[in-house]
């Protein structure tokens, strides 16, 4: 398609009327249907009893286990294989460079601990960048702030590993090298750090996981009046956001996103989540995957990815729990929006009053690389039980403990003992939601 006319699309599509949609969007799966028909041998066989005058409900949901144990078949390159994934992702110079030229290569565990590889191909990418160009901001007036103040944007997050910001951003900086309007803060990093980069650049937009923004925003020697705040990854509570807006002085808002599908829902002045409907479908679905009605919380969503031809995503189950919306929203736009229960990992809190945010934590974990699932659990003040799935449990545990050790002891937190619990990681039993990083009940 070409960036130019992803925008063209993106822009057009922002007002459709409800016929409109519905059309453009039956046509983008239609077309994404027969290329994965055609493409992709796992889809060959998964759609073989589907005809030609296919509905969208006739097509079997997938799940991330699924389509990661039938990578080689899902992809529709038949040149590219997890093999040789993982020979790419084995050097860290390669965040933001494109696999053979054609695809990005980004990873992800998500709440249900199984992690993933996903690739992007040109045209998700250019939609990607025009979905970000077109609906970040929910207020005109903070958009034209942030162009009369530079457009500069600070982001607090992994600054480094193939995650799906830190790796669009050093794309789009390896692309543009003479640009300096962005940076990464390396979430991290020691607090003092993360406070002088971001003194140093003042961004007119800050954006990160909405516990770390809320843990620096007690931190008295931050100073720093960006124009809007916009947090992700995580679920922004009422409270989060309050104090974020108070602190900050500017308007706090955030999105719905995740690796596989892109942007799910943006949000409006409302404070509503309006659905990219132009470029994702969402089906908020119950446990046993059957349609719900609008004002009623499901169990799961079903996401398609519109934009991605390399791995289609098509009626992908995604864990998060939400509720949708269909009456009118008073900022004019005709798409519905959606309400999201969120990822709501804990918050960790010890004895000499360090506070560590979740996503901390779980990049330190994702990036030990023998280890395949993790949940790590304060049981007391000074006590962590790690439960590890991994074929080098011992020496995973050794090493995770080591790294986790480290970080504390950067914070000033010294007395800590971490313990390899003999059970796996596992879900919370009365939500079926499951939690890298918590508290013990």
């Amino acid at each position: 398609m070409g960036l130019i006319h992803a925008m063209i699309q993106t822009r057009g599509g922002t007002f459709l009327s409800g016929d409109k949609l519905a059309r453009l969007k039956r046509r983008r799966l239609k077309k994404l249907v027969d290329y994965a028909r055609k493409n992709s041998p796992f889809y060959r066989d998964l759609y073989a009893h589907i005809g030609d005058d296919f509905r969208l409900e006739d097509l079997p949901p997938v799940t991330k286990p699924q389509l990661m144990e039938n990578f080689d078949l899902a992809v529709t390159d038949r040149n590219i294989t997890m093999k040789a994934v993982e020979a790419f992702c084995a050097d860290p110079d390669n965040v933001g460079r494109m696999l053979r030229g054609k695809y990005l290569v980004f990873r992800t565990s998500g709440s249900t601990g199984h992690p993933a590889v996903v690739l992007y191909d040109k045209h998700c990418v250019d939609v990607s960048s025009a979905v970000a160009a077109f609906r970040t901001f929910a207020r005109r007036e903070d958009y034209r702030a942030f162009m009369r103040h530079g457009k500069k944007t600070a982001g607090v997050f992994a600054d480094h590993g193939f995650y799906l910001a830190c790796g669009m951003s050093r794309y789009l900086q390896l692309k543009m090298p003479w640009k300096r309007t962005k940076i990464t803060v390396d979430v991290n990093a020691p607090e003092e750090e993360i406070v002088r980069q971001l003194n140093a650049f003042q961004p007119a937009m800050l954006s990160g996981y909405p516990s770390n923004l809320a843990l620096l925003a007690d931190c008295g020697e931050l100073a720093i009046r960006p124009d809007v705040v916009i947090s992700g990854g995580e679920l922004l509570t009422d409270a989060v956001r309050k104090k974020l807006s108070d602190r900050f002085g500017c308007h706090v808002q955030t999105h719905y996103s995740c690796t596989e599908a892109g942007e799910i829902a943006c949000e409006c002045r409302e404070g509503h989540l309006h659905i990219n409907e132009d470029w994702v479908i969402a089906e908020p679905a119950d446990a046993a995957g059957r349609p719900v009605g609008p004002g009623v919380l499901s169990d799961k969503v079903l996401i398609t990815n519109l934009a991605n031809f390399i791995q289609p995503f098509i009626r992908y189950e995604l864990t998060d729990r939400i509720v949708l919306h269909n009456e009118k929203c008073p900022c004019g736009k005709n798409s519905p929006w959606l309400e999201i229960e969120g990822r709501t990992d804990d918050t960790l809190s010890f004895e000499n009053g360090v506070k560590i945010a979740p996503m901390s934590l779980y990049k330190i974990l994702e990036e030990i690389k023998p280890v395949k699932r993790f949940q790590l659990i304060q049981t007391g003040p000074a006590n962590l039980e790690l439960r590890l799935v991994s074929d080098q449990k011992e020496a995973a545990f050794e090493e995770a403990r080591q790294a986790l050790l480290c970080f504390f002891h950067g914070k000033g937190i010294r007395d800590i003992a971490i313990t390899l619990s003999d059970q796996p990681p596992q879900a919370d039993p009365a939500s079926g939601k499951f939690r890298h990083i918590t508290r013990a009940k």
